[in-house]
């Protein structure tokens, strides 16, 4: 069982909040993740790369010189491979990287990467984090009265709130996401976790599979 000290907007301490990393995953597995990881990142390439092989490249397809009494290498066209300007011996082509684990998988994939940040101690957590309006000066001073500025940072949130979300994303290395949206690739990537106790009860909930009626009945 791990005691996360809360804390509020001004970095003061204003309570704790116990949680076990089992709850979330029972074990860490680091091939799961790699693959989960691996995944997304594949994912992301867009793939419209496009190189001319020596059929497309300009130039005559006449022999340079004689066969033989030259003294040189034997040559053909111009627009070979292995010479300067000529096309490229095995072209790349548009291609799609993406393919897709199962959702069970990446789901329990995720539950482990936030489960090990925990293990690292790399989660922080805060009472509530909200803006009437959005304000990156806020957010800014927020993160460095809990000692996260200047560090890569994910922001983690019950449900989408859009003025955390304009206020947060145009400083450097930090990202804002819904619970909803947590993946392993970008719970993994950033040194600090920053949570609201509302958004890391929403993600124990999500992991337990369970209604908030059932939750709250069992509370």
């Amino acid at each position: 069982m791990s005691s996360l000290t809360v804390f509020n907007k001004t970095g003061k301490e204003v309570g704790t909040y116990e949680v076990d990393p089992q709850d979330l995953a029972p074990r860490i597995s680091k091939q799961l993740l790699h693959d989960a990881v691996v995944m997304y990142q594949a994912n992301l390439r867009q793939g419209t790369f496009r190189t001319k092989s020596r059929a497309e490249v300009a130039g005559s397809t006449k022999k340079m010189y004689r066969q033989k009494g030259t003294g040189n290498a034997r040559a053909g066209g111009r627009r070979s491979g292995v010479r300067r300007g000529g096309g490229h011996i095995f072209a790349k082509r548009p291609r799609d990287f993406s393919y897709h684990l199962p959702r069970k998988a990446l789901q329990v994939a995720a539950r482990m990467a936030l489960a090990s940040k925990l293990r690292d101690n790399q989660v922080v957590l805060l009472d509530e984090l909200g803006f009437s309006q959005p304000k990156t000066r806020e957010m800014a001073a927020v993160l460095k009265a809990i000692g996260c500025d200047g560090a890569s940072v994910l922001v983690a949130t019950a449900a989408y709130d859009r003025n955390v979300y304009r206020s947060g994303r145009n400083i450097a290395r930090v990202e804002i996401a819904p619970v909803s949206e947590l993946t392993a690739l970008n719970v993994l990537r950033p040194g600090k976790v920053v949570m609201t106790t509302a958004a890391m009860d929403a993600f124990r909930q999500r992991a337990s599979g369970k209604k908030p009626e059932e939750q709250t009945a069992k509370d």
